[in-house]
């Protein structure tokens, strides 16, 4: 065959090849099971590392914020919820034709987060191998790197946020304690007597309100131990009665809402510590279960994590701003004092200032973000206290299960009345408001 042949047959050979259309990677999406399994896995850490519920909430905000704005790609139409919200840098975009396993991605970045921020770093570690390594399937090295470096890029973006949010300066400063006995403000309790949770939370930066402040819900009833006429007296009395009468029902609501990450029980000089899921988890193991049963697919059981967990963020925020603002009596306190020396709550209460309800403001504006995903009137039956022993309740609406978890605290012992109704209107003026910056 002459030269000139040789090359005009190879000519046309290229030529045959570089016509052919060139073949996409095929990107599988599979269902939301990863997403899912991220979440429980970071409760399942909040529980063993004792994290307190303002601080768990912040660690749910920011994984699942990750998790979302890492893993949204997978479908065209979702919206960065990040950029509607306050402080947060521009996120990183997939490179324009290349393909990702977006999934991955979601997982790193969640992973890659919830490292930074929780204690059992090697118990993420070794959760995100697993987990990346089923995701992999028989991707190509090139695609599944590509993908993790994604991931990680997210991740790097939502921490420098959280880097901004005055969280590590409230790490550092002076220890809340009573300087003085001044009667009408809050004193530690048993029966651990601890000393106040978290009282710099109001200035952590909220990431949908505008201020700590924006909802600060109206001045509790004057304090007043001697006119037993007054509304804080018939308040105090209330949940005094409450307690002493409490039916098998309303136990049984106290303790499916209790949700104390510790739980201290004393026998002599033998103290024993429970550990369950926070407020805030409960709310989690809501939205999980009521987007398995809607069969959401991962990119919407992302956004409703994410929703879910800033409004709680949020919630905690404005409720503890105002904690500490009123410094408002537990009922133990004055009970004890004036009415019965021996008077117990039903539930342990927690080491902070009472007014408002903290049950009340974020099981509201949870709520709130779950009723704009998923309805007004969802019916389901929670069953995420079964694995902590405290049994399965059934709700016609997640606003109703709201109203029910603040009302528990009065069944408690540990919160009046009123409290827990305007934390619930406080917790719904939140959600709403977080609702309306980042849309339907």
């Amino acid at each position: 065959m002459k030269k000139s042949m040789v090359w005009l047959v190879a000519a046309g050979c290229l030529a045959l090849v570089s016509c052919q259309p060139q073949k996409k990677t095929e990107v599988a999406v599979t269902g939301p099971e990863s997403i899912h399994a991220c979440v429980k896995k970071l409760t399942d850490v909040i529980v063993y590392d004792i994290f307190t519920p303002p601080v768990a909430s912040r660690i749910y905000t920011y994984t699942s914020l990750a998790a979302y704005e890492a893993g949204r790609f997978q479908n065209a139409s979702s919206q960065s919820l990040t950029a509607r919200l306050n402080g947060f840098p521009d996120m990183p975009k997939p490179e324009a034709g290349k393909d990702y396993l977006y999934q991955v991605a979601g997982v790193r970045a969640f992973c890659f987060v919830a490292e930074k921020l929780t204690f059992s770093k090697d118990t993420v570690r070794r959760f995100e191998a697993a987990t990346l390594a089923s995701l992999r399937g028989g991707a190509a090295d090139e695609l599944y790197d590509r993908s993790v470096a994604f991931g990680e890029a997210v991740g790097k973006k939502i921490m420098e946020r959280a880097g901004k949010d005055r969280y590590k300066e409230t790490r550092g400063m002076e220890r809340y304690s009573i300087k003085q006995y001044i009667e009408d403000k809050w004193l530690p309790t048993p029966p651990d007597y601890s000393d106040a949770v978290e009282p710099y939370w109001g200035m952590i930066r909220p990431v949908g309100m505008d201020s700590a402040s924006q909802f600060k819900p109206e001045r509790p009833y004057p304090y007043s131990s001697k006119d037993k006429n007054s509304a804080y007296w018939k308040e105090l009395t209330n949940v005094y009665e409450t307690v002493n009468h409490l039916t098998d029902s309303l136990k049984s609501i106290a303790r499916f809402w209790d949700d104390n990450p510790f739980v201290s029980q004393h026998s002599g000089h033998l103290m024993i510590g429970r550990k369950k899921m926070t407020p805030g988890g409960h709310w989690m193991a809501i939205a999980s279960q009521v987007a398995k049963e809607t069969n959401a697919d991962w990119e919407k059981s992302a956004r409703a994590y994410a929703l879910t967990a800033s409004a709680l963020l949020d919630g905690f925020i404005s409720c503890w701003d105002e904690k500490y603002r009123s410094e408002y009596l537990r009922p133990v306190t004055v009970i004890n004092k004036f009415i019965n020396p021996r008077w117990e709550s039903y539930l342990q209460t927690p080491p902070f200032p009472e007014y408002t309800s903290g049950h009340s403001v974020i099981s509201a504006s949870a709520a709130m973000v779950l009723t704009t995903l998923f309805g007004d009137n969802y019916a389901f039956h929670d069953k995420t206290e079964l694995e902590y022993g405290h049994g399965d309740r059934s709700f016609t609406s997640f606003l109703q299960a709201a109203k029910e978890a603040g009302l528990s605290r009065l069944y408690g012992g540990i919160h009046y009345r009123f409290s827990c109704e305007r934390g619930t209107e406080q917790g719904k003026k939140v959600g709403e408001w977080l609702v309306r910056r980042v849309g339907k």
